[in-house]
């Protein structure tokens, strides 16, 4: 099976983010974050795709196993005007600029 030079120069990248929550239950308030990872497919001259949902993870291991035909996920770009924010607390007004940092 050979490998198209583009194919080739694709690489897998990760990274962790964090979700936080401060919980209070005790005399001082406690930071509790969880990791989230995300894996991207990174190619020369092609958007790049997250394809985090796509991946099997051993989780005794941590190995991944990238399915081969992630690379012929089709692209599909958004306009900022269509990104959802979601706020925490439902009594945060979403205009209000000092909540929300994407705006």
């Amino acid at each position: 099976m050979s490998t198209s030079p583009t194919e080739r120069k694709c690489r897998i990248a990760e990274i962790v983010q964090y979700t936080c929550d401060v919980e209070t239950s005790g005399t001082k308030p406690e930071v509790q974050c969880f990791p989230i990872p995300r894996i991207f497919r990174i190619c020369p001259g092609r958007p790049t795709i997250e394809i985090t949902k796509l991946v099997n993870v051993d989780l005794a291991t941590g190995e991944v196993e990238v399915p081969p035909d992630s690379r012929d996920i089709p692209v599909e770009g958004k306009s900022w005007k269509t990104v959802v924010v979601y706020n925490r607390g439902s009594d945060v007004d979403p205009a209000d600029p000092s909540v929300n940092c994407s705006r």
